[in-house]
This record gives structure tokens, C-alpha cells and sequence, in this order.
């Protein structure tokens, strides 16, 4: 689903070819960027052609991405890294570079270019502060937030279920503009508390949805389950209904399934996909991506 949402099309050999930029800390599955810059059939023609751009840079580190049905051996590789190396003009970094080039081979085909590594530092929220036993994993909340937004950190997002803030998180981490919203209480202390606790600042609601008169590009409704906050058919309605009216494109969370709420509301399912819990808990989610 998020392929399909960030890229209009889905991988193949664990990588796509796109024109489109997305930064790769948003996601939870997206490993890398690579800014393809030359090209070549043959490997020696790649090596001149990266001689022939005169790269003059400080500080820079040489990969060599592997991908799917690249047998090139390891030996083989540093000799590749060597020469990229030897062709740019300034003094390597193994360890900080300020700058990343990468080679690969991938049908027949040498590439070179600048590599975007995703910044991991998001996995320390899952030591936040609070949290619920069934919150949504910080992973699919990573990419709830990408599904969204489909990569435009422009975006202004609204979380409208918010709970302890898990999402909320994970757009903050990742430069997007969220508020959040929750009835309960308790949801909206422990949100504001966990996003004090990584210096995260994000207007946070103590609110009924339907209060709330501000405009977003998108939304994203973790609908209740019954665990801590009680839910019905009413309810869940009610909050679709809301949301509805302060933005044009809903990725809603659910146990259930909900299809009839969304079409009687007049929005259309682009996409949707089911989400399994790993662990001693089986807590299947099934996720909808609306629009009006």
C-alpha cells in the first residue's frame, strides 16, 4: 500500500525506478534513495564517465549497493568501490561523509550515483513513556503518516483518534505538521507527555472530532476498539462523519470492517490493505485510504 500511495506502483526486486523523491526516514520499509546521475552498459565506459564529471568533494564515502541478481563477490566489489573512489577528485570518509556515492549493477546495466540512507533514529519510540498494550505499532504508524501525507512533508495532518500519540510521533520525527485530537482525557496528557519527552512540539486537542473546524490536506482515524475507550456503531460514525468535514482524504485503522460507514459518507476506497500484530496477541487491523 505504500508503494502504491507514495509511487503509483509497487516494487519489484525489492526496489522501483521512480521519479518521484520521497525521503526515505518516512518509511518504516524504504532502506535507501538512489539519485541515479550516469549510466553504462559497460562498466569501463561508467568509470570514464564519472571521471569526465570532474567530482570534487571532501568527505565522501563509496558504496556498492547489491541488488537482486547482482553475483558480483565481495573482492570484486572493493575493486569497483576503489575505482569510483579513485575517480572523484578530494579526500574520502569512511565513517562520517558528508556525502554518499553508490555503484550497482541491475539488468545488464552499471549505475552510478548519490545514495539517501533513511535515518533510524526513530526506533527509540518504542521506549516512549506511555503506551497502550494494543497501540498500532510504531511501524505502521510511520507509515500511516507516509500513506497520508503520500510523502509531502506540506502536508497539514490531523491524527483524529490520537490515544498516547504513536503516529503523532512519527510524523513529528519525520518533519510533517500534525495535530491530534481525543475525547479522552488521560489519551491527551499521556500524547502531550510523550512528545515532551523526544522535544516534539504539535498542537494536541482535548476535543470531540466534530468541535474541531480547522482544514487539513489528511487525516488519520485509528477508530476505538472497545480496550480503553468505549466504541459502537454510532460512535464510529460519527467520527468519520466529523472527520469528513475537515479534510478530503481519510486513512482510517479498524478491527472491523467498515466499508458501509465510508461509502454511506459519500467517500471513495482508493486503496486498502490488511495489517496483522506479530506476537502472543493476534490483533488484525484493516486499513482504508479514502477521498472525497
Amino acid at each position: 500500500m505504500e508503494s502504491r500511495q507514495l509511487f503509483d506502483q509497487e516494487e519489484k526486486d525489492k526496489l522501483l525506478f521512480s521519479n518521484i523523491k520521497v525521503d526515505p526516514s518516512i518509511s518504516s520499509f524504504i532502506r535507501s534513495r538512489f539519485e541515479i546521475s550516469l549510466s553504462s552498459e559497460n562498466y569501463s565506459d561508467l568509470i570514464k564517465k564519472i571521471k569526465q564529471e570532474n567530482i570534487q568533494m571532501e568527505e565522501f564515502k563509496v558504496e556498492y549497493l547489491i541488488l537482486d541478481g547482482d553475483a558480483t563477490g565481495y573482492k570484486k566489489r572493493l575493486e569497483k568501490i576503489r575505482d569510483v573512489g579513485y575517480s572523484i577528485e578530494g579526500e574520502s570518509n569512511y565513517y562520517s561523509p558528508t556525502i554518499t556515492y553508490a555503484i550497482c549493477h541491475y539488468k545488464k546495466v552499471w549505475y552510478f550515483g548519490i545514495l539517501i540512507k533513511k535515518n533510524t533514529d526513530w526506533l527509540k519510540h518504542k521506549k516512549k513513556p506511555y503506551s497502550f498494550s494494543n497501540s498500532i505499532s510504531i511501524d505502521i504508524a510511520k507509515t500511516l503518516v507516509s500513506v497520508a501525507s503520500k510523502g509531502d512533508k506540506s502536508s497539514q495532518l490531523l491524527d483524529a483518534c490520537c490515544g498516547v500519540g504513536t503516529v503523532m510521533l512519527e510524523a513529528c520525527f519525520s518533519g510533517f505538521k500534525i495535530d491530534g485530537c481525543d475525547i479522552n482525557w488521560k489519551a491527551t496528557k499521556h500524547t502531550r507527555l510523550n512528545l515532551a519527552h523526544y522535544n516534539y512540539t504539535s498542537n494536541v486537542y482535548r476535543s470531540d472530532i466534530k468541535d474541531l473546524s480547522q482544514k487539513y490536506d489528511a487525516a488519520i482515524i485509528d477508530l476505538p476498539y472497545n480496550l480503553y475507550a468505549y466504541s459502537d456503531d454510532l460512535i464510529i460514525s460519527n467520527i468519520i462523519e466529523s472527520t469528513a468535514k475537515l479534510t478530503n482524504r481519510i486513512v482510517i485503522v479498524s478491527v472491523s470492517d467498515i466499508t458501509n460507514f465510508i461509502s454511506d459518507i459519500g467517500f471513495s476506497i482508493s486503496d486498502f490493505c490488511n495489517v496483522g500484530k506479530s506476537g502472543k496477541s493476534k490483533f488484525a487491523r484493516k486499513i482504508w485510504v479514502c477521498n472525497f
